[in-house]
């Protein structure tokens, strides 16, 4: 996985990734930052996130399923020409347009490259992030569906590909779209895109990840955690659970 990344930033221009960018000045510089991201701010607190979550400058990053470039918009200043970038799309989500996005880019940030693979099989690379960052995606692999391709998973095995990829030591942050306590969480997720935050921290544990913390940040009260996260009366302001959990030494 390493010489892949490297052969692929060898074929790019001069690093343009700025050095000591804090992380509230990456996501205030709008400027360099799409619209259309720039407006999930409001419900994603990114600042408040990543400090949470304890992104430095010189960190080697895997964003998993981040080809809209959210994160990366505002990772790849902080973590500046020192650190690295990999974002790893699922081939039955990876569009032409999405592949031409970060095509243009990693043109302008080389530190920034992406990497496919089908979902079932995320093919992370050994050892190699010292940070992880998988937003609301995670339930997914309890999901299956014919129309799009994905066939059943073992949620596990899945995290396991997680703990895998980053160096002992290193941090991964989760968030999801929690559901009711005590929710089946392929009954929730068929359902409504949730899972119990419960299932995912016991998955985690279970594959070797030490919980850290967790966090209040992204909670919303007047969410019934039941209803479809793609309900436009809720998208964009669900109920998130945010978790931090390290891979030990």
């Amino acid at each position: 996985m390493r010489m892949m990344m490297m052969a692929a930033l060898a074929v790019v221009a001069t690093p343009v990734a700025a050095q000591d960018v804090s992380i509230a000045e990456a996501v205030a510089n709008v400027e360099a930052r799409s619209e259309s991201n720039v407006a999930m701010d409001e419900n994603r607190h990114p600042t408040q996130m990543l400090d949470f979550l304890g992104l430095k400058a010189g960190m080697d990053v895997l964003d998993i399923a981040g080809a809209n470039l959210y994160w990366a918009e505002i990772m790849a200043p902080v973590v500046g020409d020192t650190g690295s970038i990999v974002i790893w799309s699922p081939n039955q989500f990876y569009s032409d347009e999405a592949k031409a996005r970060l095509a243009e880019f990693s043109a302008r940030n080389p530190r920034v490259v992406g990497i496919n693979s089908e979902f079932e099989t995320p093919m992370l690379g050994t050892n190699r992030y010292d940070f992880l960052l998988i937003n609301l995606d995670y339930h997914d692999a309890y999901w299956e569906s014919e129309r799009f391709g994905i066939e059943r998973m073992e949620p596990r095995a899945w995290a396991k590909r997680l703990y895998d990829a980053l160096e002992p030591g290193g941090v991964m942050g989760l968030a999801d779209h929690s559901a009711k306590p005590g929710a089946d969480p392929r009954a929730s997720v068929e359902a409504a895109h949730r899972i119990d935050p419960a299932v995912v921290r016991a998955d985690m544990e279970a594959v070797g990840f030490v919980f850290e913390a967790d966090s209040d940040l992204l909670a919303n009260a007047d969410d019934d955690l039941e209803t479809n996260v793609f309900d436009p009366a809720i998208r964009g302001k669900t109920d998130r659970f945010l978790m931090r959990f390290r891979k030990p030494e």
